[in-house]
């Protein structure tokens, strides 16, 4: 999962949730995330992350420490 929300400049508006095909996105204390083992970065299902293009702070970026998403 490269995708990673930085909740210090998540603003919670709820935009990257529903967009979300596999239900990977959360909201934690306030600001959202997105848990890792279901997401596969959209792959099968749009040509790019919904999230990250759907968020209107740009706050969801790809986390390089993780590998990328290896559909099968």
């Amino acid at each position: 999962m490269p995708y990673k929300i930085n909740g210090s400049e998540c603003t919670a508006c709820a935009a990257c949730e529903s967009e979300c095909p596999n239900d990977a996105i959360y909201e934690k204390n306030g600001v959202y995330a997105i848990k890792t083992e279901l997401c596969t970065e959209c792959v099968g299902d749009h040509d790019e992350a919904q999230c990250a293009s759907n968020c209107p702070v740009d706050c969801i970026r790809i986390d390089k420490s993780v590998p990328r998403y290896q559909a099968v």
